[in-house]
């Protein structure tokens, strides 16, 4: 599988995320620098987690208008599979290629703990490592993730089965509508998430749970 880490300025998880696709992918992604509006063919494009441009104005709002969105938006709509982990599913959603949006946890503080996630929709490339209902753990690491969508799009988000992760067992750390912790597109190439699977893929991590996500991908691809 071959895959592009796309950083911007003030992000802290890509280091995470370019070991996880190599450990678990065999390839190193290639890694393209905000300005770079040039993104290499690749089966995976992937927005890791931070604080891109320390969270000015909204999360992910300033750098979801990077020109290199442009070539995201234009490679998800060829079909290319398209993941924004924590701040780049904030990114995404500020970008409009995942719907709902991303707001200020309900605690008004910074949560870091281990969560507990049920896949919802086990028939994509992203889930496909998964059994549908599984429940799984995963460390989060924000203070906005509250999902939010009204009610139209709620309804139409759940009926289509974008809803990804749910949080489960009583463990949603941000008052996520309707539980949720992951969305994707229509099409299901584009996938928005807020914990950090990629946390979670080995032994020294404390489990593996995480791992699936990356070996699905890689089977699909």
């Amino acid at each position: 599988m071959k895959a592009a880490v796309v950083v911007f300025p003030g992000l802290n998880r890509d280091r995470d995320m370019i070991a996880a696709l190599t450990k678990i992918g065999g390839e190193a992604p290639a890694v393209v620098w905000h300005k770079d509006a040039e993104i290499p063919k690749v089966d995976l494009i992937v927005i890791p987690g931070g604080f891109s441009y320390g969270d000015y104005l909204r999360v992910g709002a300033i750098a979801a208008r990077s020109p290199v969105m442009d070539t995201i938006r234009d490679r998800a709509a060829h079909g290319v599979k398209v993941m924004g982990v924590c701040n780049g599913f904030q990114i995404l959603s500020e970008a409009g290629l995942v719907p709902g949006v991303l707001m200020r946890n309900a605690s008004l503080k910074f949560v870091c703990r281990e969560v507990k996630l049920q896949i919802e929709n086990a028939s994509t490339p992203f889930t496909r490592g998964y059994k549908q209902g599984q429940i799984i753990r995963c460390p989060v690491a924000h203070h906005d993730g509250n999902y939010f969508a009204d009610a139209e799009t709620l309804a139409r988000v759940e009926g289509q089965g974008q809803v990804a992760f749910r949080y489960a067992d009583g463990t949603n750390p941000n008052g996520s509508i309707n539980d949720i912790a992951g969305v994707f597109n229509e099409k299901k190439n584009v996938l928005g998430l807020m914990p950090h699977p990629e946390n979670l893929i080995e032994a020294a991590h404390g489990g593996s749970d995480g791992r699936q996500l990356f070996s699905g991908l890689l089977n699909a691809a």
